[in-house]
């Protein structure tokens, strides 16, 4: 357990193999564009070339990637997959690291950008790769160039605290939400070459001037999280159409879970992340799950943070790679120490070696904790039919 905590970070690959009946609400990678190719003359702002940009081949030649040198993450927001490689948003640390091996340790990870204040996600559509630059309300794009990952292009003035970036293969779209204004900024790549356009900048005006995290693309509606503002208003999420952000539905949200994070569709049922409460109490965050929104209201939900988690931190971003879906988590506390949450196994220490084991029950988490720190937690659904699930742990040692 030594060279555990000396690294500060295990985390775990899990490999699930579910039947065709089972469902996800995120975007497949098979989906089909039922846009055409975006020919860069209908838009409303073009990107800024970096210096790095203008002659990207150059600037490879000349620029090796440095590896991270933290042993551990400071408010990891967000982690996925693109390609061949991992990325994590070390938030706090003002950092996006990658590496092509997840159970890599910390140090062993390269740093593809340190320009930027509190960065939270990442996404790609295999050519280009952006992130929102919170603190800075702005965009930065990298490319691909000889193997090394290079800023290439920056749009600036995206409202105020972008916030969430999500890539959107059916609209050939990459959404980017800033988070206290309402707007919602469409932007393409043009089919001819890596440059990117803002091509239009969608508003819903009923949450502008309230902190609302992310939204979430299900079944071609948009979703936005409720949130809190500085008045106190009631807390709400809105189902929106995607192409005008006109409000479809609202619902209501109870005041213990108001400042929420993402919701998530997995098969029957929605998992909703939340950091806050309507005061903006940290105390309270969790993670529930309702057949139905509008369960939320009537507290016909299930707090499964409580259940099966060790709970005490604030969950934020689930993503989902190959159908294992990945959680983020910060303010964990408590002794170093690695253990195995779910029903009838409850704190059991992890060996120090590969271990292979079949989840008896609806949830497993493998969650290392330790000091203060903040730290990856790998989580996945069991489904109760037809699913046959497999779980191996890999240790990070070097």
């Amino acid at each position: 357990m030594s060279r555990i905590i000396r690294y500060g970070l295990v985390i775990s690959s899990i490999i699930i193999c579910i039947c065709a009946a089972c469902g996800c609400s995120f975007q497949s990678d098979n989906a089909v564009a039922s846009v055409p190719p975006f020919d860069g003359k209908d838009y409303l702002v073009i990107s800024s070339m970096t210096a790095a940009g203008e002659n990207p081949k150059e600037y490879a030649r000349n620029y090796e990637p440095i590896k991270n040198f933290d042993t551990k993450l400071s408010v990891p927001t967000y982690i996925s997959k693109f390609g061949d490689y991992w990325f994590i948003v070390d938030c706090y640390h003002n950092r996006i690291i990658y590496s092509d091996n997840l159970g890599a340790p910390l140090t062993d990870w390269y740093i593809m950008t340190s320009d930027v204040t509190q960065p939270h996600t990442i996404a790609s559509n295999g050519k280009v790769y952006m992130c929102d630059d919170t603190e800075n309300n702005r965009v930065v794009i990298f490319e691909m160039v000889d193997g090394k990952f290079i800023n290439t292009q920056t749009i600036y003035n995206i409202g105020n605290r972008p916030h969430y970036t999500v890539y959107d293969k059916a609209t050939d779209t990459f959404y980017v939400w800033s988070s206290t204004t309402g707007e919602l900024y469409c932007i393409r790549q043009e089919a001819d070459s890596s440059r990117m356009y803002i091509t239009d900048i969608r508003k819903i005006s009923i949450l502008d001037g309230i902190y609302v995290r992310s939204f979430s693309i299900i079944d071609g509606d948009i979703y936005f999280v409720s949130g809190v503002s500085d008045e106190g208003l009631p807390a709400k999420i809105y189902c929106c159409d995607l192409d005008t952000l006109e409000v479809k539905k609202s619902y209501d949200v109870p005041d213990n879970l108001a400042g929420m994070v993402q919701i998530t569709k997995i098969d029957d049922y929605y998992y909703f992340s939340t950091s806050t409460d309507l005061s903006g109490n940290q105390n309270v965050a969790t993670i529930v799950r309702a057949h139905d929104i509008d369960d939320l209201k009537s507290g016909n939900y299930e707090d499964i943070y409580s259940k099966y988690f060790v709970g005490g931190g604030t969950p934020y971003y689930i993503s989902n790679v190959d159908d294992t879906y990945f959680l983020t988590e910060h303010r964990l506390t408590g002794p170093p120490d690695l253990e195995l949450q779910g029903k009838g196994q409850q704190n059991r220490r992890c060996p120090d070696h590969l271990l292979t084991y079949r989840p008896p029950s609806a949830m497993m988490v493998w969650r290392l904790r330790g000091g203060g720190h903040d730290y990856l937690q790998i989580f996945f659904m069991v489904w109760r039919s037809a699913c046959v699930i497999s779980l191996e742990l890999y240790l990070a040692f070097s």
